[in-house]
């Protein structure tokens, strides 16, 4: 029989927590802030429900997620985004061209 282990929790520092509230205040949605941020949604809504009540507190343990890495993450995001559209403006322009020999 193998040896099962608990699955590790992620802590998060109120840092993190206030940075991912702050996304979903200035006019993104939930879900998009979550995705952006590698959350599950309910996570951030719990977070953004804790800060609305003035309740929201953050991990204080060394394995906490930085703001480096809070950083990191949106920038990966971000460019995960621009490469899309940056694929799908490629597209358009290769129809269009297309379209135009054809006529």
């Amino acid at each position: 029989m193998t040896d099962m282990t608990k699955a590790v929790r992620a802590r998060y520092t109120l840092e993190f927590k206030q940075e991912a509230v702050r996304l979903v205040e200035s006019g993104q949605s939930i879900a998009a802030a979550a995705w952006t941020l590698g959350l599950v949604e309910q996570t951030l809504f719990n977070w953004v429900k804790a800060q609305r009540q003035g309740t929201l507190k953050g991990a204080d343990s060394p394995t906490a997620v930085s703001a480096l890495q809070i950083e990191n993450a949106r920038l990966r995001a971000e460019l995960a985004r621009v490469k899309m559209e940056r694929d799908i403006l490629g597209k358009a322009t290769a129809y269009c061209v297309l379209r135009k020999r054809l006529l």
